[in-house]
């Protein structure tokens, strides 16, 4: 199987080009020992690049313990890279199928090569049955679930919930804290009030207009970035009323521009794209 890794300010994907390939026969199996990173290569997931009927191409995503999910952030600019720097789509816009429907992105070309990705992320999903959680949702605001406790281990955390096309679970803290990602971020994941799991942020707001935070995300653990992680942040942000519409956002592996348009509510994410080595893996 030939393949290329990439990464999107460190949350890094294993990509094979199904133009190009014949689809692997069990990408679940695949993303599990290619994303090992002592007896595989090492790696957040798996991302299939594939032809697609209603868009430039279709892009599939396996977690790293195999489960697929509906979108990724990091991963999709990536995939943009690919198709115009190996010249399966040369133009500077293009359109991409995902879990969560046909995307846009816009290409930041310099040198021939893709250096940045500007992604129209949709609008985000606040009514609570849709991202999905059964916490409970306010019908005063539409059904959202903004500053709702959760119990976790015996205390109560204060919790906003937004799906990109996949749940997030957004926590606002004074200080980010390992015991936080590692330790409650797993508990909140598996949370009986998540019925598809969910990814975990803790955010610390330095200024209205940026903001830090990490990720545990649901299938992979801890990971240094989190594209549509980043973009619920900045929903969530404005909801609870600590932020503004445009923000920057500093995550482990690298920044995100994000902006929550009022002009059509879509989520714009702007961020760069590496290209780190291609091989062969036998399946």
């Amino acid at each position: 199987m030939r393949f290329t890794k990439m990464h999107g300010i460190g949350n890094d994907y294993i990509y094979v080009d199904c133009f190009r390939n014949p689809m692997p026969r069990d990408p679940a199996g695949i993303s599990r020992a290619v994303s090992d990173r002592h007896f595989g290569i090492g790696s957040d997931g798996l991302i299939l690049i594939c032809p697609s009927d209603t868009a430039d191409a279709r892009m599939r995503m396996y977690n790293a313990d195999g489960s697929e999910s509906e979108m990724c952030g990091n991963g999709i600019r990536c995939v943009a890279k690919y198709l115009y720097d190996h010249s399966l789509v040369r133009k500077p816009m293009l359109t991409v199928e995902t879990g969560r429907g046909v995307l846009n992105l816009q290409l930041e070309i310099s040198g021939g090569a893709v250096q940045q990705v500007r992604v129209d992320m949709g609008e985000p999903v606040l009514q609570a049955p849709l991202i999905p959680t059964s916490l409970p949702g306010d019908p005063a605001r539409g059904g959202r679930v903004v500053n709702v406790p959760l119990a976790i281990d015996g205390r109560k955390v204060s919790v906003t919930c937004v799906s990109m096309g996949n749940p997030h679970c957004i926590v606002f803290v004074d200080d980010i804290t390992n015991e936080q990602v590692l330790i409650v971020g797993p508990q909140v994941e598996v949370h009986p009030e998540f019925p598809r799991r969910t990814n975990v942020e803790f955010v610390k707001v330095n200024r209205p207009e940026e903001l830090t935070f990490r990720v545990w995300e649901r299938g992979s653990g801890e990971t240094m970035a989190c594209g549509t992680g980043a973009c619920a942040v900045a929903v969530a942000g404005v909801l609870t009323g600590r932020t503004q519409r445009r923000v920057v956002a500093h995550l482990r592996g690298g920044d995100l521009k994000l902006e929550w348009s009022e002009a059509d509510n879509h989520v714009y994410m702007t961020g760069p794209a590496t290209e780190v080595f291609s091989g062969e893996w036998p399946e």
